[in-house]
């Protein structure tokens, strides 16, 4: 989970993950990467650490929401990783959908809020269309097939998301076209899981001035790989 100035609804994410995980018969573990944060997100992280061996914080300067995912991913220990938004906008009870295909041994498996089954909910209509034209923008010059690259919840099987995160090089928000674009590249597929998703006030996200920089780093993705890179 990735967290910068999280104070206000990280530790109720937390505890809403930790009960769901208590239930489950597999191990698990909870890593937060505080993005450099100046508020108390760091020191509630730790204070619920110091009270569940489960959760783990890692601290980082602040580089942005693809630099602590990567943070989190070459710190953790799973045979399968889960990226999750700090603002747990997918119902923790819905990592079922992801863990019950494990078994098939698939590679990738990412949320969607767009192939058939999903749902979102309470999202304003201007940011759907925004996020609709993003996606049509990225599966023109980048990744093609792909319904919802940019929803925060994804899961990696160990042996790929070490793969593919250390050869990601995009710190900010453009860093989900950088890690599937670098998986297709090395022949993983990737599997889209219908979710229910609900809008969350106080994003992180700014639609017009994060859309412009995303749309940059979708670029610097293509150039990448010109360069030889992945």
């Amino acid at each position: 989970m990735p967290a910068f100035n999280e104070e206000r609804r990280v530790s109720d994410s937390l505890a809403k993950i930790t009960e769901y995980l208590a239930t489950r018969q597999y191990s698990s573990e909870v890593i937060v990467v505080d993005d450099g944060s100046t508020d108390r997100t760091a020191l509630i992280v730790q204070d619920m650490a110091d009270e569940d061996d489960r959760v783990h914080l890692v601290q980082a300067v602040h580089g942005g929401k693809g630099h602590a995912c990567k943070q989190g991913v070459l710190a953790s220990h799973g045979d399968w990783i889960f990226l999750c938004d700090a603002d747990l906008s997918m119902p923790i009870a819905e990592l079922s959908k992801f863990t019950d295909r494990f078994n098939d041994n698939q590679p990738i498996l990412i949320g969607s809020r767009e192939v058939v089954g999903a749902s979102r909910i309470d999202e304003p209509d201007h940011r759907h269309l925004m996020g609709r034209g993003f996606n049509w923008l990225v599966r023109s010059i980048a990744v093609k097939g792909i319904e919802d690259t940019q929803c925060g919840f994804k899961c990696f099987r160990r042996d790929v998301a070490l793969n593919v995160f250390s050869l990601q090089t995009i710190p900010g928000w453009g860093f989900d076209v950088e890690v599937l674009f670098i998986a297709r590249k090395h022949g993983y597929p990737v599997i889209e899981i219908p979710i229910t998703w609900q809008y969350q006030e106080h994003s992180k996200v700014r639609p017009v001035v994060d859309a412009v920089k995303m749309l940059r780093e979708v670029c610097q993705v293509r150039l990448n790989d010109w360069r030889g890179r992945y």
